[in-house]
């Protein structure tokens, strides 16, 4: 605790100061152009992996970066995505998996959740990921069977937020872009799911436009 009280010093004294101006600014009203979608995972630092300032991610995070469809009883996550698409306008969501997932660990190992009932429960909606992963990836095992369930899960849980009808309506109106990422945590690389090709390519290959993330990125093929 005294590290984190000491911190908050540290941010006054430095990072506040350094940027006094925009958080005045801030204090009047957010308009963020991404809502970024995560694993809780405390190695994962959105603000720091995209450089990004106050006031420009919208975040929401759980256990597995996983987004209940439309129908699944309502939550936090449904909510949190309504209202950065509904009321904020975002112009972009980002999915983004993570290596080392413990969620998708969990996933491929229902047994290791014995103790755990409630994760058991959540992992429910990444059920499309596992049967994916059973029908379709026999031939793996170890980190490159865990790898290819993370990629899998991002686009997954892509699928469910499409079911969203605050993120339907935005797409069919065309103003709106999703993107599939994964980030690994031991290199600092992010890949970025690339519907023309279909795979993962490191952001560098996907040539995103200077301008934007603009993409052809809501052209997901289905599950």
């Amino acid at each position: 605790m005294q590290k984190l009280i000491q911190g908050i010093h540290q941010f006054q004294q430095e990072n506040f100061r350094n940027l006094q101006g925009l958080y005045e600014s801030l204090s009047h009203g957010q308009k963020p152009e991404t809502l970024f979608i995560t694993c809780s995972d405390s190695r994962i630092d959105p603000n720091l992996l995209t450089r990004s300032n106050p006031g420009e991610l919208f975040i929401l995070r759980n256990a597995g970066n996983i987004i209940p469809p439309h129908g699944a009883p309502a939550g936090g996550e449904v909510a949190t995505i309504e209202y950065a698409v509904a009321a904020l306008g975002v112009k972009e969501i980002i999915i983004c998996g993570h290596s080392h997932c413990g969620a998708m660990q969990g996933l491929l190992n229902p047994e290791a959740l014995a103790s755990l009932p409630s994760v058991s429960s959540w992992l429910h909606h990444a059920e499309a990921t596992k049967r994916i992963m059973k029908e379709n990836y026999q031939h793996l095992e170890g980190e490159k069977l865990l790898t290819a369930t993370v990629e899998e899960n991002v686009l997954v849980q892509l699928e469910n937020l499409r079911t969203l009808p605050s993120v339907a309506s935005r797409l069919k109106k065309g103003d709106l872009l999703l993107h599939g990422w994964v980030y690994k945590i031991e290199t600092g690389d992010v890949f970025a799911y690339d519907s023309l090709s279909g795979q993962f390519l490191t952001v560098a290959e996907k040539q995103y436009p200077k301008g934007g993330l603009k993409t052809f990125d809501n052209l997901l093929p289905p599950i």
